[in-house]
């Protein structure tokens, strides 16, 4: 019998790469700010870093409805 040669999983999706990662950037600033979901819309520096970061980090999509922000890309 010959050795076979070659990665098996060649092709594969990467069963490893599903893990969960640790909190959002939204995340983490609303702990940072103590705040609960229902003081989210009320809220001026959380209201003044999803401004900043709307393009680029998550933010749900409720709060930006909320607050009128469009995002790029968002048609």
């Amino acid at each position: 019998m010959t050795k076979q040669r070659g990665n098996p999983n060649w092709g594969k999706p990467d069963v490893d790469s599903a893990r969960y990662s640790g909190p959002t950037s939204f995340e983490e600033i609303v702990r940072k700010l103590r705040l609960s979901p229902e003081d989210y819309q009320h809220s001026i520096p959380l209201k003044e870093w999803v401004q900043k970061n709307k393009d680029q980090k998550y933010v749900p999509p409720d709060l930006l409805r909320a607050w009128d922000f469009d995002v790029k890309g968002d048609m």
